[in-house]
């Protein structure tokens, strides 16, 4: 991977699978909504921005993370695609490890700022929220690497706690899996006119799937076994992604403003 300089062509929020990015040069991006450190580097001859969403100090917890700022830094950088990574529990025994491309989503959560325009009415179409483009080079690519994926939807949670066995009978009626950080990303996307799409990976069944307890340590487990693959996966994506965009999410905003 060779250093990245001038606009940056796709971006990854997130970081599972990009372990040694503090490698990569640093840029601290100036938003409206708080600084971002983003790490350029050249994968497969495109500039790609890697944006942590829990960096910081310490891990910083789903509910807290300043996802205004971070969309509108990918944003800043130029890029027009973005490749989210997602860990998630999976409400339709998917096999942990494996990973689901996600095509559409649920929002459970309550706290959080959800959209750049507060000072006015802009209803955002997300009735495709994840980019068909994007979503296509995500499967080629676990395809070409015989990895076991499903297609989903997502309910986002507020957390940070897991999820109770109520909350998951109900949810489980109507979305595949579940996770804390994928909202308000995909819309905020949208209001920018970004294509966006997520990688999500298996990393535990959801409370009352199993008998098990739940714990952090196991999702840190199988996102770091997962690593060199989600790395592969994306890489490929990024290779595959067409030069022209040729979706609607560039139309996403258009009559939106009220």
């Amino acid at each position: 991977m060779e250093k990245a300089d001038g606009n940056v062509e796709v971006a990854v929020l997130g970081g599972v699978g990009f372990n040694s990015y503090q490698e990569f040069e640093s840029q601290s991006i100036q938003t409206p909504y708080g600084e971002v450190t983003a790490y350029l580097t050249t994968i497969r001859g495109k500039k790609v921005a890697v944006i942590p969403r829990h960096a910081g100090e310490n891990h910083i917890p789903p509910h807290k993370i300043n996802y205004r700022a971070n969309i509108w830094a990918v944003h800043s950088t130029g890029a027009k695609r973005v490749i989210s990574t997602n860990s998630v529990g999976s409400m339709r025994g998917h096999p942990v490890g494996s990973f689901v491309v996600l095509d559409d989503f649920i929002d459970f959560t309550r706290n959080r700022p959800s959209t750049f325009y507060d000072n006015r009415t802009v209803h955002v179409d997300v009735s495709e929220p994840y980019c068909p483009e994007l979503r296509t080079a995500l499967r080629d690519a676990l395809e070409k690497h015989g990895l076991p994926y499903a297609e989903g939807i997502y309910a986002c949670t507020e957390g940070p706690r897991f999820e109770t066995r109520a909350e998951i009978r109900m949810m489980n009626q109507f979305a595949d899996v579940v996770g804390m950080t994928g909202v308000p990303e995909v819309s905020l996307a949208k209001e920018l006119s970004l294509c966006y799409a997520s990688l999500a990976i298996i990393t535990n069944q959801a409370c009352g799937m199993t008998t098990q307890k739940l714990t952090a340590d196991e999702v840190t487990e199988v996102v770091g076994k997962a690593q060199e693959a989600i790395f592969e996966i994306i890489s490929d994506t990024i290779e595959n992604i067409p030069e022209t965009r040729n979706c609607r999410c560039r139309f996403a905003k258009e009559g939106a403003c009220l």
